[in-house]
């Protein structure tokens, strides 16, 4: 009998969704090349790369400059929607700052004194931190602008001077995990929490999630949550996990996430997107 010629298989979808920190991105902030590789390849096979991101467009941009990024991004845990090689904000959904007050007045009458800073909305929405926040080294942080603590104490006025996307908050005393689950009996009413890296609680709009960012843009490029693959590795990336046909956790996920994975990968720094997408590159085994 002939031996059948083997073929290339066919990519299974057309939009390839990942996270950016402890997912694209490994721990020194870098992309390696294996995954860029891999990214290409799916490209090259007729898939969208699509990132999806906490981090606002301010501290997204240069990281998808050097990528070679051109195309769209969710950013803001869904609430910009962004064209990297446009250079051009196409949406964005903000937190009513009366709504955001309110909910920290809340928190505080609940908790006692939190620490708070706020992302502002733009293509240069800067991170601004109150006197009591611990600015986080990951995830957009750079320092920012910081209101002198006397002033934080008793009001926060210039943190609110423009519109924001969001907030973070910390609690002294509490982990992330037990302030963001106090934060929801408080305040989850009004407002949505989630947590989405070491030190990073945040307060949204309420009903905003990665998947709303993540199916807006889906829409866009003409893909369906059927057709789509998606990598992360917080809680805050779990709807997008959940709308996509098939979520896969990073080996070192918070537990909330490899708990609702379809599959579990390898850690952020052991290429573990690269891992999973070059299989489905493999050529058909041929047949007798």
């Amino acid at each position: 009998m002939r031996r059948a010629v083997s073929l290339p298989r066919r990519f299974p979808y057309r939009l390839v969704a990942t996270d950016l920190d402890g997912t694209l991105l490994r721990g020194d902030h870098t992309i390696s090349q294996r995954t860029r590789d891999a990214l290409v390849a799916a490209q090259a096979a007729g898939a969208e790369h699509l990132v999806v991101t906490g981090r606002g467009v301010a501290s997204t941009r240069h990281i998808l400059d050097d990528l070679g990024y051109r195309g769209l991004t969710v950013c803001g845990q869904g609430a910009q929607l962004y064209h990297a090689g446009e250079h051009r904000l196409l949406t964005s959904v903000t937190l009513d700052r009366a709504v955001a007050r309110y909910a920290l007045e809340r928190l505080e009458t609940g908790l006692g004194p939190v620490a708070v800073a706020v992302n502002r909305d733009g293509l240069d929405g800067e991170i601004v931190m109150d006197g009591r926040f611990e600015a986080v080294v990951h995830s957009g942080f750079r320092g920012g602008d910081r209101v002198p603590l006397s002033t934080a104490e008793v009001d926060r006025t210039a943190l609110f001077a423009e519109p924001v996307i969001k907030l973070y908050v910390q609690c002294p005393g509490l982990t992330d995990d037990e302030l963001a689950s106090a934060a929801r009996g408080l305040v989850g009413d009004s407002v949505t929490i989630v947590v989405s890296g070491r030190d990073l609680v945040e307060m949204l709009p309420l009903g905003l999630t990665k998947a709303t960012g993540l199916s807006l843009a889906a829409r866009r490029l003409g893909v369906k949550a059927s057709e789509t693959i998606a990598f992360g590795d917080m809680p805050n990336d779990i709807p997008m996990l959940l709308w996509a046909a098939h979520g896969v956790a990073m080996a070192d996920a918070h537990p909330e996430v490899l708990a609702i994975a379809d599959e579990i990968t390898a850690g952020n720094d052991a290429d573990g997107i690269a891992k999973t997408l070059e299989p489905l590159f493999s050529p058909v085994p041929p047949t007798v």
